[in-house]
């Protein structure tokens, strides 16, 4: 009875096999394929990330020794190559710098609008918008910078973008909207000190009163000029 017990295991086994052997092998190779497939991938974001990492390092040379023209050409590489790296973000963060310190102040909004287009992280896209505001209130495009930073989600920048905030609003003379975004500015942790308190106190104190501003309203009015008397012709009468 044993042996043939054994002799009828060894039958359904082969009676399985020959059914589902072709999914076992299968699936055995597919396993196999994506298990490479992943160790590729690891490995090709490791040499990304080493690779974007040297360039990175060439740029920031680059760019403190004023090369812009090779910064650029840096630059590009990195954009094209590596644009799935953080350094991308970085690159364009380091171009936005290089740019202003060499006045295309529009090279530099650009490429920080770049950044803010891309699929950088949060964090780096936060910079880069508190840095492109900056460089639009130096263009004086102060509208344009209320449309960048008002309504934004409450977040670590949020004292920053309230001070630049603010600092468009006195542009528009539009002072109580700046009094209010000074004050976020300095109601955030003290412990935190990414604004300077007390600069921004400084401007809240600069700020003109309501009755200063409408005795400016009234200075500007053109001066009435009173009608002359009509001359009377003696020689008519």
């Amino acid at each position: 009875m044993e042996d043939l017990s054994e002799k009828e295991q060894l039958e359904a086994m082969r009676t399985w096999w020959n059914e589902n052997g072709r999914y076992v092998i299968s699936g055995i190779v597919l396993g196999v394929a994506m298990l490479a497939g992943w160790n590729y991938w690891q490995s090709s974001q490791q040499t990304a990330q080493r690779e974007g990492s040297a360039l990175y390092e060439t740029l920031l040379d680059n760019v403190a020794s004023g090369s812009l023209e090779t910064a650029e050409t840096t630059a590009g590489t990195i954009y094209d190559q590596y644009g799935s790296t953080v350094y991308a973000a970085q690159a364009r963060l380091a171009m936005a710098r290089l740019y202003m310190d060499k006045g295309r102040d529009k090279d530099a909004a650009d490429v920080l609008q770049g950044l803010l287009d891309s699929n950088a992280n949060a964090e780096l896209k936060k910079v880069a918008r508190l840095r492109l505001a900056r460089v639009m209130l130096y263009q004086g495009k102060a509208e344009e910078v209320v449309n960048l930073l008002a309504g934004q989600p409450e977040s670590a920048f949020t004292a920053r973008f309230s001070e630049a905030l603010g600092d468009a609003y006195v542009v528009l003379e539009r002072y109580n909207e700046a009094a209010e975004a000074y004050a976020v500015a300095i109601s955030e942790d003290p412990n935190l000190l990414t604004v300077d308190r007390t600069i921004v106190q400084m401007k809240i104190n600069d700020l003109p009163e309501p009755g200063d501003v409408l005795a400016i309203d009234e200075s500007l009015r053109a001066p009435t000029v009173d009608a002359p008397e009509e001359s009377v012709d003696e020689g008519s009468q």
